[in-house]
């Protein structure tokens, strides 16, 4: 293993470092964060998630209103960096069809696919068309299973297969793709799980003669964790909770606040509102809805295709977003279970730097 951290290519698309920030949805990576990353070597990206809600009007016309905040945000963030800018789309969006093209229209670089398995792409877009587009296609997964139902409908369906899949672990931050009782069991632990997905993965490459990266995910803090996950065969990792506590973040500084106070007693595992388990951090607005509290709101639409709306005791998208805000007395933030670990704002730049010498200080203790 080179005691230099490696760059990350995905297709003919490559960053300088194999780093990858991770969505962070209702606001926390716009295009500030994602420009900061992708101007240090990484790949910044742009979550879709709630994206609109601070959007006049919002209320009237959610669709029309989420597609011209993503539509903004793409550009600004493409004016602020020459580096390569993602875009993190839920497949359980009621309009990530849309967004989906949206991401085409404006030229993001990659579209990260998670929470579902995105068995459809670009909406309405002919099926040649879609073999053929620019964008690199990247699915979210949590298991050797979940590519191998990906990779064959995408073969049946499109003639093609993604360019590259993050596979995410149970110590990642929010909403979660596994069980309750899968969380802590050491049989769905990321280390079992990335040789699992990159065996999974060469025989696909054998069968289609190319080279499909695997990115790691959830819980990633060090760089040291980035050394041990490339010697089990993925080609990159995504690390989210870290470029929470930078300058750059798009979040309040109350947001970040909450994450530097949390302990690790302070990181719990929620039942969310749109059926998922989440990972967050435990505060005064968690504990009341979780005593039973019921806190009404108006629901403009169905955001989430799983949220049943009518019966759920909080808007979690409401939550969320009044939390980025920084009324932590209205919501709560989401983190990895390493949250507890960080102690500090900093730039973008000593952020990235503190990574690249963690890595370069454990691989040359491990060679």
């Amino acid at each position: 293993m080179d005691k230099k951290l490696p760059s990350l290519k995905i297709g003919d698309l490559e960053s300088k470092l194999p780093i990858i920030q991770g969505g962070m949805g209702v606001g926390i990576s716009m295009a500030g964060l994602a420009s900061a990353v992708a101007n240090e070597g990484g790949i910044g990206v742009i979550a879709s998630a709630g994206i609109a809600m601070h959007d006049p009007d919002y209320e009237k016309n959610v669709r029309a209103a989420n597609k011209r905040a993503l539509a903004n945000e793409v550009r600004k963030a493409k004016s602020l960096t020459k580096g390569p800018i993602g875009v993190n789309i839920l497949v359980a969006l009621s309009d990530y069809d849309a967004l989906s093209v949206v991401c085409l229209e404006e030229g993001a670089d990659v579209l990260f696919l998670g929470a579902g398995l995105p068995l459809k792409i670009f909406g309405d877009l002919p099926k040649n068309e879609v073999k053929d587009v620019k964008i690199k296609v990247v699915p979210i997964i949590s298991s050797a299973r979940a590519l191998n139902v990906i990779f064959q409908s995408w073969l049946k369906n499109y003639d093609r297969v993604p360019d590259a899949v993050v596979v995410e672990g149970p110590l990642a931050g929010g909403h979660l793709g596994f069980k309750r009782e899968q969380i802590e069991d050491p049989g769905f632990a990321l280390e079992k799980l990335v040789p699992e997905v990159v065996a999974a993965m060469q025989d696909f490459e054998k069968r289609l003669g190319v080279s499909i990266l695997v990115i790691a995910a959830g819980g990633i803090y060090t760089g040291g964790d980035i050394l041990k996950f490339l010697k089990l065969g993925a080609g990159g990792v995504q690390m989210a909770t870290r470029f929470i506590a930078t300058d750059e973040c798009d979040a309040y500084p109350e947001f970040k606040e909450a994450l530097l106070k949390c302990g690790k007693d302070d990181i719990c595992i929620i039942d969310s509102p749109v059926g998922l388990p989440g990972r967050a951090i435990r505060n005064h607005f968690l504990d009341e809805v979780y005593g039973g509290r019921k806190i009404p709101f108006k629901c403009p639409w169905k955001c989430l295709r799983t949220c049943d709306y009518t019966n759920v005791p909080y808007c979690i998208a409401l939550a969320l977003v009044n939390a980025k805000k920084g009324l932590m007395g209205e919501g709560f933030a989401f983190t990895g279970a390493n949250g507890w670990r960080v102690d500090k704002i900093v730039p973008v730049k000593e952020l990235i730097g503190e990574l690249v010498a963690e890595y370069e200080a454990a691989a040359g203790l491990s060679s």
